[in-house]
């Protein structure tokens, strides 16, 4: 009982993690969710509780039962998904509050360290295929790398939200939180609409909330069923482009830039913000050494438990 407590938590640790990440400009949820090790499970759950709706919607109408969207629901990770979407939840109201402003106030400490912790995690797409790259593969990445890039370069707009403009930028913004290298709130940035979204996180503002939750909603759905799809048929190229995306995301993160998102060389202050980065490096070095560590326990204690129930036999 105390192990499953335990194991609830740390996912709701991790899911606090991701919904903090999504709260900052430049840092992707989804990046998180692969550095802790969770990624592949959130997806092919997600994939599945999408079409189980979908199933329901069209069988139970039509009298056909419940079976096939029962099947689905049963293939969900439940304890999971849940216990992450808790710790999203409370995550981003709170780093609305509490990790924006500080990041508004401090950008370039801030930055650093998401730029090393973003560094650190092209590490986990690059090897977690299992399969050696081909020269295919580097050019594969290079050029999605190159096109982050340049999405990564586009100066923020301003503009009067309106509930279509909201639902359409929520739909893109929740696809960018299940791809890694792509994020969110830069999304909501380059549509002028992250600090309307956040002043009504802070406020409660309902109307704005669940018009954004709506836009989201629909795009969760056709966008997860495709990297569902894509993650059990093409495991390794998806990989492949998902480095490429933190590759080029980096952009985003660089400390030294203006208003307009142009690059700048380092200022005086550089010692620093480099030691910065290495701190947010090595951060992400620790984390995916004891999730390695962790998993390695998992499978120790799975196959033992294998072993017994053989030896009972």
């Amino acid at each position: 009982m105390a192990k499953s407590v335990s194991t609830h938590l740390l996912n709701a640790v991790r899911g606090g993690l991701i919904g903090t990440a999504e709260v900052v400009p430049g840092v992707s949820g989804g990046t998180v969710a692969l550095v802790v090790g969770i990624y592949d499970d959130l997806i092919i759950s997600a994939g599945h509780l999408v079409s189980g709706v979908r199933m329901a919607a069209t069988d139970l109408p039509r009298k056909r039962g419940n079976a096939r969207a029962a099947a689905e629901f049963g293939k969900v990770r439940w304890a999971l998904v849940l216990a992450v979407l808790a710790g999203m939840a409370i995550a981003v109201l709170t780093a609305a509050r509490l990790v924006s402003p500080l990041v508004k106030e401090h950008p370039e400490p801030s930055y650093a360290v998401f730029f090393g912790l973003v560094l650190a995690s092209l590490w986990v797409p690059f090897r977690g295929s299992g399969r050696r790259w081909t020269p295919v593969n580097y050019l594969l990445a290079l050029v999605v790398a190159a096109a982050a890039f340049v999405v990564t370069g586009l100066p923020a707009a301003e503009v009067d939200p309106n509930p279509v403009l909201v639902a359409f930028a929520a739909a893109l913004a929740v696809c960018a939180l299940v791809l890694p290298g792509v994020s969110g709130s830069f999304l909501l940035l380059t549509f002028g609409l992250y600090t309307v979204t956040m002043d009504a996180l802070n406020e409660r503002d309902l109307g704005y909330i669940g018009t954004f939750a709506l836009g989201a909603i629909f795009g969760l759905a056709f966008f997860v069923k495709l990297l569902q799809w894509l993650l059990e048929h093409h495991h390794h190229t998806t990989l492949v482009v998902m480095t490429g995306l933190l590759a080029g995301s980096l952009r985003a993160l660089w400390p030294w830039q203006d208003e307009g998102r142009n690059l700048q060389a380092p200022a005086d202050n550089a010692p620093m913000i480099f030691g910065l980065m290495a701190l947010g490096f090595v951060v992400v070095v620790v984390a995916i050494l004891i999730e390695r560590r962790a998993h390695a326990r998992r499978v120790s204690e799975a196959d033992d438990n294998e072993t017994t129930a053989v030896i009972k036999l």
